[in-house]
């Protein structure tokens, strides 16, 4: 396909994005329209955008990827995402609508003191701007060698369009827009699912047997793995991890929260949580179904393409006009509806937890400051997919990067424990000390433990980082006052 008509398509669907922004910003513009949508979204709309928010363009790649090595062994992570959503669902989301939070660290002030909300904030600001710089990065580049290489177009113009396009959809009503585009994307990405594998499916030739009976008859569908505990794909290292991941990188993280912050009641948050999980669940099953008959695919016909180059390469070169357009549109739906809510939700942490415009002033200045830090991060995150091309340039380094800013949410699991579980009172002004140490010791106990042990942690180092972080402030605690009791009573419920 000449690049000109792919740049046709993307600059039609982003067309759509902009008429959906627009139509949901007719009301009076507002930072409560900005940070909670004025907690008026339906909750069915809100779970279905989750789905393609939590399936982020890497995602969108990397799972029918990883069937050729580990089967479906991804399959127990998810398994283990259904236990932390209904602790989610039960435990945090209670407590969020309970103390009407707009951003879920300002707990953290009221439980523990202004270091400690400031540092879980910071962690989040940084691990969410080198994650959604990541996922960018990667979408970005595929761009950079399907259309705009062949145009003379250079990576940082590529890039720097990019981020203007989701600033333009989102800087006037944030969250309240966000709700509405991301359900729309999490739609063009299913049905570039649908296509894909119904595509493939048929290619195969496959006669005398279903699809589902074809899939469970493979040696690609092993799903649960009790034979090696050191392996990093021993069920239960995957199932608890999974569970804390899922606790963690959607429970304690605002960028996921910020929307379920945005239904009318926490019972229809509630209701939100319940029926993403059962959709991501079989969302997740899919895209390994189509992994396995995309490994099939290039094995039979003798395909060099593996990991996250498979998807891509078929896409592209295999299966068809039909199933490219839709994979390119599935990919950037994927992509951009994890970096629209990672943009809105930067922009109301640093906003509301690093210069609490909520408290310092009135309504019509909160609103100009808040659309400069909109501004600022999208200038951030520009320049840091920029640097990940001209100056790491390392792919391998980037990924490492990518990988230990999720120890970042370690430090947030310990926090959260630590305060929802004990009552007792952390000395604020050690807890920053403690949440930098903790990933780093993390870091290097699962690494010792791979090299002199053979025991990978995988997943589950996210537990070990939390348990450090937990231990470190049992460390630096005492018991509370009488004064200070009715406090972390009443936060810590």
């Amino acid at each position: 396909m000449k690049p000109i008509y792919i740049l046709l398509i993307i600059a039609a669907y982003f067309g759509i994005l902009i008429l959906v922004s627009f139509l949901t910003s007719k009301d009076e513009e507002s930072n409560d329209n900005f940070f909670k949508a004025n907690r008026q979204s339906p909750w069915y709309i809100v779970a279905f955008g989750m789905i393609g928010a939590s399936l982020s363009g890497v995602t969108f790649i990397s799972v029918p990827g990883w069937v050729e090595e580990s089967k479906f062994g991804y399959m127990q992570v998810v398994f283990g995402y259904i236990v932390g959503y209904l602790i989610i669902g039960t435990v945090l989301l209670p407590l969020y609508y309970k103390l009407n939070l707009t951003s879920i660290y300002t707990y953290l002030e009221k439980r523990f003191g202004n270091n400690s909300y400031k540092t879980g904030a910071s962690f989040f600001l940084l691990s969410r701007i080198v994650g959604a710089s990541f996922r960018l990065f990667l979408v970005a580049n595929v761009l950079q060698v399907i259309i705009f290489n062949e145009m003379g177009v250079p990576f940082w113009a590529t890039v720097t369009l990019t981020i203007i396009l989701i600033w333009l959809y989102t800087f006037k009503s944030g969250i309240k827009t966000i709700v509405w585009t991301d359900t729309l994307q999490t739609l063009f990405m299913l049905i570039a699912l649908g296509v894909a594998i119904v595509t493939v499916y048929n290619d195969l030739n496959i006669s005398g047997e279903t699809m589902a009976n074809y899939i469970a008859s493979s040696d690609l569908s092993k799903m649960f793995f009790f034979d090696d505990f050191k392996s990093g794909n021993y069920f239960w290292k995957q199932f608890i991890s999974g569970a804390f991941i899922s606790v963690v990188m959607t429970g304690l993280d605002q960028d996921m929260m910020q929307k379920n912050l945005t239904c009318r009641s926490l019972k229809d948050a509630q209701k939100n949580m319940f029926w993403f999980t059962i959709v991501l669940t079989v969302v997740n099953f899919i895209f390994l179904c189509l992994g396995l008959l995309m490994t099939v695919y290039a094995q039979q016909l003798g395909i060099d393409a593996h990991k996250d180059d498979l998807f891509a390469v078929l896409a592209k070169d295999y299966l068809g006009i039909g199933v490219f357009i839709f994979f390119l549109i599935g990919l950037i739906a994927a992509a951009y509806s994890s970096a629209d809510s990672a943009l809105t939700s930067l922009t109301t942490s640093f906003s509301v937890d690093i210069l609490n415009i909520e408290k310092k002033y009135n309504a019509k200045k909160q609103i100009r400051i808040r659309k400069n830090i909109h501004v600022l991060f999208s200038l951030v995150l520009i320049l840091v997919i920029i640097a990940f091309k001209y100056i790491i340039k390392d792919e391998s380094v980037i990924a490492k990067l990518f990988v230990f800013t999720g120890y970042t949410y370690g430090p947030l699991l310990g926090l959260y424990s630590f305060g929802l579980f004990t009552k007792l009172k952390a000395n604020d002004k050690w807890v920053p000390f403690i949440a930098i140490l903790s990933p780093i010791l993390a870091y290097v106990i699962s690494t010792w433990s791979n090299t002199q042990f053979g025991f990978d942690f995988g997943f589950f180092v996210l537990i070990l980082n939390g348990a450090l972080t937990f231990i470190g402030l049992l460390l630096i605690s005492s018991k509370p006052t009488s004064a200070e009791k009715e406090i972390l009573f009443n936060t810590a419920q």
